[in-house]
């Protein structure tokens, strides 16, 4: 097939079936055509990246870092090329693009320097004249499946510790964002990937990823998308025996309350809630909102919706581009649909959008007069919709930001030293924001959740060792 975007297993470029990918805002734009593998492409890359690991494993430290900062450096000098692709497929203005791609290459430039930071311990015995060394090794074959929303960040957040610490990989990308996943691949390989350490596998999750998950081959599993899927990929994990990691959904409160800076409190709930279209899985649908605040906060709210642009994602001057595809755009619209029926206010927005070009256009929609109850408060719905929900007083504030399933991001707005610490301690999420967006992390840090929404070790930063390596203890009598 002409043009055809191939899987790369074990060192070659492979595949003959193909499938387009879309662009959302433009239906018409056609942005590539990507290969399709099949189950057995995907046990044979799996195969490849069994063969690959002995070599890789015993590789040297400066040979893995050499390897991931060129891969670090080629991604941001074609940080505005690659930005423009991954805003092309995936429908995230171009600004988020590019400052996506910019991450993405700052994470795999720290996990270069953690190849030369491979930390170990000596100990002594309680028994004389023995020493004791505590050190990680790589956990084996990783197989990686990413979700749709941050087509860079997240495979740079789950490729580079996973090759900084000596593991083999086979990754699959969600369907909808290959060309991300492809150029990833590329860049690895011209950076001099020997053959077999990463294995591109793109298709459908009902062939690749159940390869991936009925595998003997494959010692852990790190994945990020939705809760169902999740709790499939753990149920294999326990069969097989293998290392796994989960990132789910989320429902994450950002709580607002009468001493909050109005300005400050309005900016990082629009942020949170509609930015890159609500499709992040630490947007905040729930604003919980004192009562001495409530009015002044949604009516200036209202207002800076409307002065948002919502556009063809690559156009200069445009707030939100569309949702992904039009599965998403259905499902968006059915939730607002649902929120009316539960008797919740629609304050802003919730319409289909006509645009120059086809696309999948949503116009944020803002609910009011909401309770903790209604299913638009309690299920993730992944699209630019967001429930407003009045209290009266922290402690209220409080107990409905914890009375969720997920437990990812919590944020609040306060100008109180002593609410803003209660909140920190006590509210039931692995990462709370003060006066900030709930969505916005930095790549050095650890990433993740409590709950439902996560499951396993942190990712990024040097918590991400405590995944891509198993400890050895090892003992000798001197």
């Amino acid at each position: 097939m002409t043009g055809l975007h191939r899987n790369l297993i074990a060192g070659e470029w492979l595949g003959s079936d193909g499938a387009p990918n879309l662009n959302p805002s433009n239906t018409n734009d056609v942005v590539g055509i990507y290969a399709r593998a099949s189950q057995k492409e995907a046990r044979d890359a799996i195969h490849a990246a069994r063969a690959a690991y002995p070599g890789w494993s015993r590789s040297g430290i400066l040979e893995r870092h050499t390897l991931l900062r060129k891969t670090a450096d080629e991604i941001l000098a074609r940080k505005d090329e690659l930005g423009r692709l991954l805003s092309r497929e995936e429908g995230k203005t171009l600004a988020e693009g590019i400052g996506e791609t910019v991450r993405a290459s700052q994470i795999f430039d720290f996990f270069a320097g953690e190849c030369l930071r491979l930390p170990g311990e000596i100990v002594p015995s309680v028994r004389s004249n023995i020493g004791i060394e505590i050190t990680r090794e790589p956990v084996g074959v990783v197989g990686i499946i990413t979700p749709w929303n941050f087509p860079m960040a997240i495979p740079a957040w789950k490729i580079a510790p996973a090759l900084a610490y000596g593991n083999t990989v086979v990754f699959k990308p969600a369907e909808l964002v290959p060309g991300c996943a492809h150029a990833i691949a590329e860049i690895l390989q011209r950076a001099g990937l020997p053959k077999g350490v990463l294995n591109l596998i793109m298709g459908k999750g009902s062939d690749v990823g159940q390869a991936m998950l009925d595998s003997p081959d494959v010692n852990a599993i790190t994945f990020t998308g939705s809760t169902g899927i999740g709790q499939r990929v753990a149920a294999s994990c326990v069969e097989h025996k293998r290392k796994y990691q989960l990132e789910m959904g989320g429902k994450n409160p950002f709580v607002v309350l009468d001493d909050a800076d109005l300005t400050t409190a309005v900016e990082a709930a629009v942020s949170s809630a509609f930015f890159s279209t609500g499709q992040r899985c630490t947007a905040s649908s729930r604003i919980i909102v004192a009562e001495g605040i409530h009015d002044r906060f949604v009516t200036a709210v209202v207002e800076r919706l409307n002065g948002l642009v919502i556009d063809d994602a690559l156009k200069p001057g445009t707030n939100i581009g569309p949702v992904v595809d039009e599965s998403q755009l259905r499902q968006d619209v059915e939730y607002i649909e649902l929120g009316k029926l539960e008797g919740a206010k629609l304050a802003f927005g919730g319409n289909k959008l006509q645009r120059e070009t086809p696309g999948f256009y949503l116009e944020p929609a803002l609910f009011t007069e909401a309770t903790n109850e209604m299913r638009i408060s309690r299920e993730e719905i992944f699209g630019p919709v967001a429930t407003v929900i009045r209290v009266k007083n922290y402690e209220e504030a409080l107990a409905v930001a914890n009375d969720t399933p997920f437990g990812l991001s919590a944020g609040i707005a306060t100008a109180s030293l002593k609410y803003a610490t209660h909140f920190k301690r006590n509210a039931e999420a692995g990462m709370v924001m003060v006066n900030l967006p709930t969505a916005g992390v930095d790549f050095h840090v650890p990433f993740g959740g409590r709950k439902s929404s996560s499951q396993g070790s942190r990712e990024q930063g040097t918590y991400a060792a405590e995944f891509f390596t198993t400890v050895k203890t090892s003992y000798t009598s001197s």
